[in-house]
């Protein structure tokens, strides 16, 4: 047990200390913009797809499900309403921010940890390139950027699978279905989950790419990592979002 503790001290000292040379690193010269733009563009192709299609379906099972406990209480016509508001407070950032850890986090994480094995890493800085500002910074301020983006993206086709399920269900118009959606956004709904996706995005892309620094020796070490990368950004975007939540909704409570 105090191995585990001692192990447990250790890997949040290791974080810390990558953490602190974010902050360092992303203020310091050079700017690497055009590395940036790159990840912002290699990863919002990878997710725009899987994002879509997973957030489109949950729409309509959010709107097939709600259906018949509305009906019984005489309240289906607060239904888009109710779709809309479980969409961008909660499922669209949550699902979208998951989708990216399994496919992005993933991604970055055994990218950076092919490269830690096979040496790539110490050649950089052999050859006076900082690695970390080159390989980290880039892609967590790509991720800081292109989050809200694809929550955005995921809200909207949400709504829109929860509409083609009632228009399935009830041949409800679509004027008449998005006049309602309209009319049930507010900034208090939209803003906090729009925001708390760029914790999201950081916590992504600072776990993959420190498990990808930190990776073992050989293949092993590299499938290790990417577990690991992937496990860990899901639970702690289950852990932000319960803090986020709370935070919110105390603040607009007070």
């Amino acid at each position: 047990m105090a191995a585990y503790f001692r192990s447990l001290l250790s890997e949040f000292g290791k974080y810390h200390f990558f953490l602190v040379r974010f902050f360092k690193t992303v203020f310091k010269p050079p700017y690497e913009f055009r590395q940036v733009v790159r990840h912002i563009d290699d990863l919002g192709a990878m997710s725009l797809p899987l994002i879509g299609i997973i957030n489109f379906i949950m729409g309509m099972i959010l709107a097939m499900q709600s259906r018949p406990t509305l009906e019984k209480f005489g309240a289906i016509s607060f239904l888009p309403a109710m779709v809309t508001a479980s969409i961008v407070r909660e499922l669209g950032p949550v699902i979208t921010a998951l989708i990216v850890a399994g496919r992005v986090g993933s991604g970055i994480s055994a990218e950076l940890s092919s490269m830690k094995v096979t040496e790539q890493i110490d050649a950089m800085e052999a050859s006076g390139v900082d690695p970390y500002n080159y390989l980290v910074t880039t892609r967590v301020l790509a991720l800081i950027v292109l989050m809200p983006v694809l929550t955005i993206y995921a809200d909207f086709v949400g709504i829109l699978g929860s509409y083609v399920a009632e228009a399935i269900s009830a041949s409800t118009s679509l004027q008449y279905y998005y006049s309602q959606v309209i009319d049930s956004l507010y900034f208090a709904d939209f803003i906090p989950s729009i925001g708390k996706t760029i914790a999201f995005g950081f916590a992504i892309a600072i776990i993959a790419s420190f498990r990808g620094f930190n990776a073992g020796a050989g293949t092993e070490g590299v499938g290790r990592a990417t577990t690991a990368a992937v496990v860990s950004s899901s639970l702690w975007i289950i852990l932000i979002d319960m803090i986020l939540v709370k935070l919110t909704v105390d603040f607009i409570g007070g």
